[in-house]
């Protein structure tokens, strides 16, 4: 078995992408269990994270790792969450914003089997009522539904410190399903770039379509 190291946390085992399971013996997903060298790996499906299809997209900064404290916007069931909480491990902290309902039962399910992992049941536009409890985070990672990503973005900057690293899925049917989604890109990227410098933008396909993986680094 072939196991290779490729950004901290992150592997690839046999040419799939994997993670080094926190909650041993515990599934989230579908993904496959892996047992190798008293070490247990998750199998991580980038039909199912964008995080993960940009990193076969070839990303190239990948800033998450062990001990990073992470606000995540938009945390839906915990698939992606959970892969950035065994990237992280214990000693990092990976704060969960879903405001769906039906999405936070399942997460908090997946929060419950890991310590490092914080349940938030708030509007993401409601910066105000969790910044407390968050603080100041090293990660901002945002994949949201939304017209307005990227006020939501400038908006929830405010908890990122200064040089600290945002990943944003960027959904231009969300945003506009009247502009081509190059100009919906161009015009998220012009209206942050006050805040944020655009260090690589990922086209995802096949993995997902009409979507922008993009990373920023805090001004």
């Amino acid at each position: 078995m072939e196991i290779r190291e490729i950004f901290n946390g992150v592997y690839r085992i046999n040419g799939k992408l994997a993670t080094e399971n926190l909650a041993r013996g515990i599934k989230v997903y579908d993904e496959d269990l892996i047992s190798a060298e008293d070490r247990e790996y998750r199998t991580w499906n980038p039909y199912r994270s964008k995080l993960a299809a940009s990193i076969l997209k070839s990303m190239k900064n990948m800033e998450i790792r062990e001990g990073s404290n992470v606000l995540y916007l938009g945390a839906a069931t915990g698939t992606t969450c959970s892969h950035i909480s065994d990237i992280i491990k214990s000693e990092g902290s990976l704060y969960c914003v879903e405001f769906s309902e039906r999405n936070m039962r399942q997460l908090l399910d997946v929060c419950e089997k890991r310590e490092n992992m914080f349940p938030i049941f708030k509007d993401a536009r409601k910066v105000e009522e969790y910044a407390e409890n968050v603080g100041t985070v090293d990660i901002l990672y945002q994949d949201l539904s939304a017209k307005d990503q990227a006020d939501l973005l400038l908006l929830n900057g405010g908890l990122l410190k200064r040089g600290g690293y945002a990943y944003v899925a960027i959904k231009s049917q969300s945003i506009s399903v009247s502009k081509p989604p190059k100009q919906v890109y161009r015009e998220f990227f012009n209206k942050v770039s006050t805040k944020f410098q655009l260090l690589e933008s990922i086209d995802i396909m096949p993995f997902d379509r009409m979507h922008m993986f993009a990373v920023f680094k805090k001004k």
